[in-house]
């Protein structure tokens, strides 16, 4: 491509909405345009990137025995009443009304269209397993879209959608894609981790998350070193610190904390540390009585809540935290004070695996401006009601698999594969006929990557001061031609369009900067847009017979031989 027949629109200065590198960057490099809050325009230089992630993805979904379909963006209302949907999605879903004042929604995923396929197509086990994709654009109405394309109102998305006579057939197929997903990571150039992680709003069995690694991720990724285990943060199994509970060594008492209403401050107060504080977290939970359930979670002082976990115990599905008048209601004390000594019938308490063998520990005492020291289960307090995994692992932790210990890093979430099993083939009725001419329910799976997030992603992963770093596969040129004086000598104008003939023959996508810039200005707008490989050709370099070489990373630039250019870049660029 000639720079002169291409259209840039590069920026100098930063958008003043953006936040993240990869939304400054995005839109100063021209790849994106903003049109209104969450919604942007791929330019042609951000097209470029997007259809070659597109292509890998849909090369790795051909190649995984996948079939590529295309279904509609909008989709009635009667679908989602179906799995009962239109509601715990709710105002995550862009929703219009036509003029017969029926209900649609611009789908946001196509779990329930998918499904309608598969009953009214599907009737005999030898028709299955099916695995469906599509690319296309979805539509979620974020309550405050942001980070340019990381979290748009409109986004692409390859989604697919397996059905299986059997959970043997859907476990083989939940494999080849978690395969061809690794393969998609990979030839993008990518540093991800598969990570074991919670099902959400879509539901199911079992899922994983690949997220790109990245300090400005979302989500928190737990993984071991010395293993393969990874697993997002809020799913990661906490193992207890201590296997066995320690005797008791001192007795119960009070300690006057006057103004010490957290653990940090209580420990310091104490001259203790923090791990041998407990703090207690008032939750709520629906039993069908006017008030609800009134728990105490009881953590250690420097460990956090994991809500995730907490949601999949008994009978807190629906729980939510206390508010001051309903902790003073249920335990005579204000919020900073609580604890689990010498509480009602009404409280029902709940301790952390790491909790339950802690012994002469610091907590509330039910009391203003007092805590307890000393504090030992069976002796001072009942033994918990319940003891479960109700924390986020820190780093250090063991890991789950006892193979080693856990660290901890940030990640982007850029595809999620879940194990549907019949969440939808029953609400639907998606059914076949067995070898047995019975009436079976079909096992589903989904699998979803998000084509735009990537691009934003692997701009958060490769950045520097300049611009953007692609990796190769995503650039959207492999190399940049910048001739210094194009417009003013016949020996450079002819040089370079030989190069750049000869480079595109050789089936490396080059691009001529023919626009007569200065050099600080092509080689700027060459490193802000991500461009992998550089080649300055000049009279001076010309008169020697050697051309101008830089990679993208590269510290400094080298002199190749004019007679060997093709050669050169065939050997670092393909």
């Amino acid at each position: 491509m000639r720079a002169s027949q291409f259209f840039f629109n590069t920026q100098k200065e930063a958008p003043s909405d953006a936040e993240l590198p990869s939304h400054i960057l995005m839109v100063r490099a021209g790849l994106i345009k903003r049109l209104g809050s969450g919604l942007y325009s791929w330019m042609p230089l951000g097209l470029r990137v997007l259809r070659k992630v597109e292509t890998i993805v849909r090369d790795e979904m051909n190649k995984a025995g996948a079939l590529e379909l295309l279904m509609p963006a909008v989709q009635p209302r009667e679908l989602w009443d179906e799995t009962g949907r239109w509601a715990v999605f709710g105002p995550q879903m862009l929703k219009i009304t036509d003029r017969h004042s029926r209900e649609f929604c611009f789908g946001p995923t196509h779990e329930e269209v998918i499904t309608d396929i598969a009953r009214s197509e599907v009737r005999s086990y030898k028709q299955l397993p099916l695995n469906f994709y599509q690319i296309q654009t979805k539509f979620r109405d974020e309550i405050r879209p942001r980070f340019g394309v990381m979290r748009a109102r409109e986004f692409m998305m390859k989604d697919a959608y397996s059905f299986h006579t059997d959970f043997a057939s859907l476990e083989t197929t939940y494999a080849n894609m978690y395969q061809a997903y690794s393969n998609v990571f990979n030839r993008l150039g990518l540093k991800f981790r598969a990570v074991k992680a919670d099902t959400g709003a879509i539901g199911g069995d079992g899922s994983h998350e690949f997220h790109v690694l990245a300090d400005s991720g979302e989500d928190g990724l737990a993984y071991c070193d010395t293993s393969d285990y990874a697993a997002n943060v809020e799913l990661a199994e906490a193992i207890a610190t201590s296997t066995v509970r320690g005797a008791a060594k001192e007795s119960m008492r009070e300690v006057d904390t006057p103004k010490q209403t957290t653990c940090e401050d209580v420990a310091k107060l104490l001259g203790i540390g923090i791990e041998r504080t407990v703090k207690a977290i008032a939750l709520i939970a629906k039993d069908g009585t006017e008030n609800g359930q009134f728990y105490l979670a009881l953590l250690r002082g420097d460990h956090s809540l994991n809500e995730i976990k907490v949601g999949k115990l008994t009978g807190l599905s629906d729980f939510r935290l206390a508010t001051g008048d309903e902790i003073r209601d249920n335990l005579s004390c204000p919020p900073g004070f609580i604890g689990p000594v010498n509480v009602g019938e009404n409280v029902t308490i709940i301790a952390d695996r790491t909790v339950a063998n802690m012994s002469d520990f610091v907590c509330g005492a039910n009391k203003p401006k007092f805590h307890l020291a000393g504090v030992n289960f069976a002796r001072d307090l009942p033994e918990p009601s319940l003891i479960a995994d109700i924390r986020n692992v820190v780093e250090g932790d063991a890991s789950p698999d006892g193979k080693g210990t856990l660290s901890l890093c940030r990640g982007i979430e850029v595809g999620h594969i879940f194990q549907l099993r019949t969440k939808y083939s029953e609400a639907m009725n998606a059914t076949y006929l067995d070898e047995s001419g019975q009436t079976q329910v079909m096992e589903m799976g989904c699998y979803g990557i998000g084509v735009s997030r990537i691009v934003g992603a692997a701009i958060e992963q490769g950045n520097d001061a300049r611009g953007i770093i692609f990796p190769k596969s995503m650039a959207p040129f492999t190399v940049t031609i910048c001739p210094i004086g194009y417009d003013k000598s016949e020996a450079v104008s002819t040089a370079a369009n030989k190069i750049y003939a000869d480079l595109n023959a050789a089936g490396i996508e080059a691009m001529l900067d023919d626009r007569g810039e200065r050099p600080g200005v092509m080689f700027a707008e060459a490193d802000l847009m991500g461009i992998p490989h550089r080649l300055v050709i000049g009279e001076r370099g010309l008169a020697d017979g050697t051309v101008e070489y830089k990679g993208r990373t590269d510290a400094e630039a080298q002199m190749i031989s004019l007679t060997n250019v093709i050669e050169f870049m065939q050997k670092v660029a393909l």
